[in-house]
C-alpha cells in the first residue's frame, strides 16, 4: 500500500457569513459533508471562529502542560480507559498525552489545572476551555448538518446529548533516527466524532478505503474532522470511520489536540429506525460506550484487535 500520496482529503470551508440551518450555504455545505465522510470518513474544516491568538496560545499551553515533572503528569488519572495521562506506549515511544474531560466547561478545566497546578494556573484554564467551547460549535454544526443529510433530525437533541466532550492534548517526540518513526499507531477513534488541531508539525495520514495513505496537511487556519466508530455505528454504516496515523520525520516536536465528542456512560448508541431498512439491516445492538471500551482495552486489546472488529464482536448483529 502507497504511503503519502499526493490525493488529499476533502476540505470543507464553514466561514461563510450566511451560514445557518436552511440557507442555501448550509444546504451546499452540508451535501459536502455528507460526501466526505461517506466516502473518507474525514475532511479538512476552514472555521475561523477560533482566532490565530487563541491558537498561539493553545499551543503555548501545550509546551507548558508536558514539560511538567513526570510525578505531576501522572497525576492526571482516571477510571476511564484513555482518558488521563499516557506515555511509552509500545511500539509508540515517541508519543504522550494527556486528557482533559468535559473540556468545554470551565470549573471541569479548572479542577484539572488545580491538579497539576495547584498554585492555580488561570491563563491555562481559560485558554483551554475557550478553545473547546469554540471547537465544541464546529462539531454542533456538523453533527445537525448529518442528521439533517439522513432525514433523522428529530434525534438531533438526543444525539448532542449523548456525549460530552475529552480534550486529549498530545505530544510526538522527534525520532532519533532519519527515517520516518511511527508516533500514532494506525487505528479508529472510537467515539462519535473528533476535530482535530495541530502545529506546523505535520505526519497525520488517513487511510482511504481502497488502502491508500493519504498525508494530511491542514492550513493554519483549518481543522481535520474524522468519523468515529460509535458515529458508524449509530448511522447503521452509512459514514466510515477511518483508520489513521502519525508518521513522525525531521527534527521538530509535534504537538495537538483532538476534540472528542464521547459518549456518556449508560447512554445507549442506538441506530434511528429510520437509517434500518432492506439495503442497510442492522449492524450493531445497541451498546453503552463505556462498558465497550471496557471490554475493548480488557480483553480484545490484548491480542491486538481493531477497534472496529471488537465492536462486531461486542455488539455486532
Amino acid at each position: 500500500m502507497a504511503s503519502g500520496t499526493l490525493q488529499r482529503i476533502p476540505i470543507i470551508d464553514f466561514s461563510h457569513p450566511g451560514l445557518w440551518p436552511g440557507s442555501p450555504e448550509w444546504e451546499s455545505i452540508k451535501l459536502q459533508v455528507q460526501k466526505a465522510l461517506e466516502e473518507y470518513g474525514c475532511f479538512e474544516a476552514v472555521f475561523v471562529k477560533v482566532s490565530s491568538d487563541i491558537r498561539k496560545a493553545l499551543f503555548g499551553a501545550l509546551e507548558e502542560l508536558f514539560d511538567l515533572a513526570l510525578e505531576t503528569k501522572v497525576k492526571n488519572s482516571s477510571k476511564k480507559p484513555f482518558h488521563g495521562y499516557v506515555q511509552k506506549i509500545p511500539k509508540m515511544l515517541l508519543f504522550e498525552s494527556l486528557g482533559i474531560d468535559y473540556a468545554n466547561v470551565l470549573e471541569k478545566v479548572k479542577g484539572f489545572t488545580d491538579v497539576l497546578w495547584p498554585e492555580g494556573n488561570p491563563k491555562f484554564c481559560k485558554t483551554i476551555q475557550t478553545y473547546s467551547e469554540q471547537i465544541a460549535e464546529l462539531d454542533l454544526i456538523i453533527r445537525r448538518m448529518v442528521v439533517e443529510s439522513y432525514g433523522v433530525e428529530k434525534y438531533f437533541d438526543e444525539n448532542m446529548n449523548l456525549t460530552n466532550y475529552l480534550l486529549r492534548v498530545m505530544k510526538i517526540k522527534v525520532p532519533e533516527t532519519t527515517d520516518a518513526e511511527v508516533g500514532l499507531l494506525p487505528h479508529t477513534d472510537m467515539n462519535l466524532l473528533t476535530i482535530l488541531s495541530q502545529n506546523h508539525v505535520d505526519g497525520l495520514q488517513v487511510q482511504t478505503k481502497d488502502g491508500e495513505w493519504i498525508d494530511v496537511k491542514p492550513s493554519e487556519n483549518s481543522f481535520t474532522v474524522v468519523a468515529g466508530d460509535a458515529f458508524y455505528a449509530w448511522t447503521n454504516g452509512r459514514l466510515h470511520s477511518p483508520t489513521h496515523r502519525v508518521m513522525m520525520r525531521g527534527k521538530e516536536t509535534r504537538y495537538s489536540t483532538g476534540l472528542f465528542a464521547i459518549p456518556k456512560s449508560g447512554h445507549i448508541i442506538k441506530a434511528p429506525e429510520e437509517l434500518v431498512d432492506e439495503e442497510h439491516p442492522l449492524l450493531f445492538k445497541p451498546y453503552d460506550h463505556v462498558e465497550f471500551l471496557g471490554f475493548f482495552y480488557a480483553e480484545a486489546h490484548r491480542y491486538g484487535t481493531t477497534a472496529q472488529s471488537a465492536l462486531k464482536t461486542f455488539c455486532g448483529v
